[in-house]
């Protein structure tokens, strides 16, 4: 496998390799171990996350940190973190700080529009097919904890998050056993009796009879239909989350659950929601956010102002922060 280890993050062999050199030179010239002030922004609106593990970085270290909380939503050139303290402490920790930071405040930001777009509905994250696994777990957990989402299918993104993964069975299971119903039943007989039974309707029959078929084989047993009809099918649309609603109340069945999935976006769940979705899966729209570009800038040295050419000197005030080491 390509991914860096923890050992190897926590090495430095993940920086960019002028930090590297920058450590080299300055421990030359008897200044690595200048005392600085260094801040990080961005450069756009957002919900900020990666808190908890920038700390690992920085753990046990002679360094005063201020932050924001993970949640807090912050905006463009707002301080998110200062740290203060010996460069040779965290100098070549910049890039992994950055980027541990840029990725999961974009999943969280992610996340936290299509929750507020669900109005109080779950939104459970599907994400891990469309990211490395390495980073999987890591999407997955910050989409619950920083996000809002109350499930991930991720096994490991879930277990890092406390919950239990959620998830029924792929197009595969149906497509192998070759009839929905004959899938429903064969998976009721073998999940254990507290597995919410969800079956996907969609794989060969009109989604709509095909959700009634299952309703009438399960009963009672069966707590929701998933849709996850392909673009080539027209995907999942409003007018077909409300024919099955219809039909399903029609034919008595008004507590199966609808969730619906497939390239949703806050846009589609607000739609899906209004024609009677209870729930939704969302997986590319998270797990492929742009990452927010983070900038650390060093403000002080030696407690004097200093900046860059086009960078205001000096600490940016932010009463936001809190003291987290």
């Amino acid at each position: 496998m390509y991914s860096a280890t923890h050992e190897e993050i926590l090495g430095g062999c993940t920086t960019d390799v002028y930090f590297v050199k920058t450590r080299d030179v300055l421990r030359k010239s008897g200044k690595l171990s200048t005392d600085v002030t260094a801040e990080i922004f961005a450069r756009k609106n957002g919900v900020f996350a990666g808190l908890d593990e920038a700390l690992l970085l920085l753990k046990g270290k002679d360094l005063a940190v201020e932050s924001l909380r993970e949640g807090d939503p912050f905006g463009p050139k707002e301080t998110l973190m200062r740290i203060q303290g010996s460069y040779e402490l965290f100098g070549t920790y910049e890039t992994v700080l950055l980027g541990m930071l840029a990725s999961a405040s974009a999943w969280a930001t992610a996340a936290k529009a299509c929750v507020e777009a669900a109005r109080g509905k779950p939104v459970l994250c599907f994400g891990a097919r469309h990211v490395h696994p390495s980073i999987a777990p890591v999407m997955e957990r910050t989409a619950v904890r920083v996000g809002g989402c109350s499930g991930a299918s991720c096994i490991l993104g879930a277990k890092l998050a406390g919950i239990e993964p959620v998830g029924t069975v792929p197009h595969a299971a149906v497509l192998i056993m070759g009839d929905t119903v004959d899938l429903a039943m064969a998976y009721d007989a073998v999940m254990p009796s507290g597995d919410p039974r969800i079956v996907l309707v969609d794989t060969f029959k009109d989604e709509a009879e095909e959700s009634l078929r299952v309703s009438r084989a399960l009963g009672d047993k069966l707590s929701g239909i998933r849709l996850d009809t392909p673009g080539e099918r027209g995907g999942v649309t409003p007018d077909l989350v409300r024919e099955i609603r219809y039909r399903l109340d029609m034919a008595g069945f008004s507590n199966v659950r609808i969730i619906a999935s497939g390239g949703l976006s806050p846009e589609r769940i607000r739609e899906l929601d209004q024609a009677g979705a209870d729930s939704f899966g969302v997986g590319s729209y998270i797990s492929h956010a742009d990452p927010i570009d983070m900038t650390m800038d060093i403000k002080e040295i030696d407690g004097e102002p200093v900046a860059k050419r086009g960078r205001l000197p000096g600490r940016m005030d932010n009463p936001r922060l809190t003291r987290v080491v």
